[in-house]
C-alpha cells in the first residue's frame, strides 16, 4: 500500500509541500519513529475517538500519552476510543494502525495537543506501515487551523 488516497488528494487540494520517507516495515509510533530517525515529540500520533456527537481525532506527539479526562473536560464531551473495525471502516484506505492524523482529510473534526505545535517540522503516517509524510511546522499548523487546540496529553 502506499500514501492514503484522501490524504494525497487533501496535501494537493490544500497546496503542502510534503516529503514521503520510507522505512522499513514496522507497527507503534514509537517504533515508528525510531525506525525512521524522527524525534518521538515531532511525530503526530492520532487517537479515533467517539461518542454520540460523532468521531473526533485526538492529535499528540507519539511520546506523549493522551489524557481523555483531561480532553473530555476541555471539550465538554464524554469521548471514548473507537474500535478497530471502526476504525478500519473509517479508514479504509489505510492499513490498520497507519492512519494520518489530518482528520480534515477524512471529514473528521480534530483536536491537537499544543505540544506539536511549536515543532519546526511533523511527521506522520501516510496511511501505511512504511512510509511517512514529513512537512514544515507551519503546513502542519495550517493543516489544524480548524482544529481545537490545548493540553491533553503527558509524556510517557
Amino acid at each position: 500500500m502506499t500514501m492514503s488516497l484522501r490524504l494525497l488528494e487533501y496535501l494537493e487540494w490544500k497546496g503542502v509541500d510534503y516529503e514521503l520517507l520510507h522505512h522499513a516495515f514496522v507497527t507503534g509510533s514509537l517504533r515508528t519513529a525510531a525506525r525512521a530517525h524522527v524525534p518521538g515529540h515531532r511525530f503526530a500520533k492520532p487517537v479515533v475517538l467517539k461518542d454520540e456527537q460523532g468521531y473526533l481525532v485526538a492529535v499528540v506527539p507519539a511520546s506523549h500519552r493522551l489524557d481523555l479526562d483531561k480532553l473530555n473536560r476541555s471539550l465538554h464531551r464524554k469521548l471514548r476510543m473507537a474500535t478497530e473495525k471502526e476504525i478500519a471502516d473509517l479508514f479504509d484506505d489505510c492499513s490498520r494502525g497507519a492512519i494520518p492524523p489530518i482528520a480534515e482529510a477524512y471529514g473528521f473534526d480534530a483536536a491537537v495537543d499544543e505540544s506539536l505545535e511549536a515543532s519546526p517540522d511533523v511527521y506522520f503516517e501516510a496511511g501505511d506501515h512504511a512510509e511517512l509524510v514529513h512537512v514544515t511546522g507551519d503546513d502542519f499548523r495550517y493543516m489544524m487551523h480548524s482544529a481545537r487546540h490545548g493540553h491533553f496529553s503527558h509524556p510517557i
